[in-house]
């Protein structure tokens, strides 16, 4: 597993949004989707507010990597399924940079949400 370097886990973790776009079995990258993105201790995580249901997220999990770009920073990823014991601090990470958007952030904390946890690690 190869982790993310201070910079660059410094500035994903400040970006509002992520743009992720995932590799179809063809090596091709599909169209980026725009999405949220926390930082929990050395690790960068997204979900699906559609759980493992979303469009999304099923592409992501169809060849577990892809490119993601944030805070300046492009990097190719692979994308891995977090684990429940991950949950509670992905959980409080929303809370404290999204929790501003009251009406929303309860969206991506929902067991569905929590469900569709992803790791991404650099490649």
């Amino acid at each position: 597993m190869t982790t993310w370097n201070d910079s660059d886990l410094t500035r994903i973790g400040a970006a509002e949004e992520l743009d992720l776009e995932s590799e179809r079995t063809d090596g091709t990258l599909r169209a980026p989707v725009t999405m949220w993105v926390v930082r929990a201790g050395d690790h960068v995580y997204v979900r699906s507010v559609k759980g493992v249901d979303g469009p999304w997220y099923r592409g992501a999990r169809s060849r577990h990597q892809g490119r993601v770009e944030a805070g300046g920073v492009r990097a190719d990823v692979t994308f891995r399924h977090a684990g429940p014991g991950e949950y509670a601090d992905v959980d409080a990470a929303y809370r404290e940079k999204y929790g501003r958007y009251t009406d929303i952030v309860e969206h991506v904390l929902t067991d569905r949400a929590r469900a569709s946890t992803l790791r991404l690690e650099p490649r």
